[in-house]
């Protein structure tokens, strides 16, 4: 398990770089304002075409800066509700029907056996059982791997295999975290967005090894259930093959994505 010393330089480091994040999408803001006044005063005929470069290039850098210490998605923050929950095809969490759900999870050949607790998560269990059962997570990258002591995970379900997370599918709130930050190896939790205990969504993460993830602003990260098989068989076939660049946390070297998703 990584110290507490470290999981507080681990947090300093990403709340710095969340900053110059946010700070450089005020900036784009900005000059995105000034762009179009500009080019109406002109009537000049290039405005889509700065709209569109100015739309794709924050895009661009919300999906280079989405891998960070924590298990977050990136995306729009705008609720449709008045208590900030995006709430656009989620499901009741009455979906989860109060029980324990299995099935198998195969990624890149490795078959998980899973069990998901609908009566400690039913709103995530329900978003996460009713996406898989419409076939959602068929052919989704595992975008992003972590492999340092204590910080352990395999993260999936994308929708762009970026790490960019779905406006329309966003929900809370946080359920089940664990109280002391820890997240035992076999945890199946929902990313989200830092600090925004209503952006949970289609991405989760697999926890391969005991895990330390220190809680924000926000609180924890919702833990829907545990792999209950194969996850030594995912170390060896898939873990150990690594991340680009030999870093300690982002793409696998080899693509890794979920072949099918099954629970009833």
């Amino acid at each position: 398990m990584a110290s507490s010393k470290e999981q507080r330089r681990r947090v300093r480091d990403y709340q710095a770089r969340q900053t110059v994040h946010e700070h450089k999408r005020s900036r784009r803001r900005r000059d995105n304002i000034i762009a179009v006044i500009a080019v109406v005063v002109a009537g000049g005929l290039g405005t889509a075409a700065t709209l569109a470069y100015n739309s794709q290039h924050e895009a661009d850098v919300d999906a280079s800066e989405s891998q960070t210490t924590q298990p977050t998605e990136t995306g729009s923050t705008e609720p449709t509700a008045t208590d900030g929950t995006r709430t656009d095809a989620v499901p009741d969490p009455s979906y989860a029907e109060d029980r324990t759900w299995t099935g198998t999870m195969v990624v890149n050949g490795v078959e998980l056996a899973v069990e998901l607790d609908g009566a400690a998560a039913p709103q995530a269990v329900s978003a996460v059982v009713k996406s898989a059962q419409d076939g959602y997570y068929d052919g989704k990258v595992c975008h992003r791997m972590t492999t340092s002591p204590g910080f352990e995970l395999l993260q999936c379900g994308s929708k762009g295999g970026d790490g960019m997370g779905e406006p329309a599918f966003q929900y809370g709130p946080i359920e089940n975290a664990p109280e002391d930050d820890a997240y035992a190896a076999g945890t199946i939790a929902m990313a989200r967005q830092s600090g925004n205990a209503n952006s949970n969504g289609y991405q989760f993460f697999i926890v391969y090894g005991d895990t330390s993830i220190p809680s924000d602003a926000a609180g924890g990260y919702t833990v829907i259930g545990q792999v209950t098989g194969g996850l030594d068989q995912l170390k060896d076939d898939v873990v150990s093959l690594g991340v680009e660049g030999d870093a300690p946390d982002g793409t696998p070297v080899e693509p890794v994505s979920i072949e099918s998703f099954i629970v009833e």
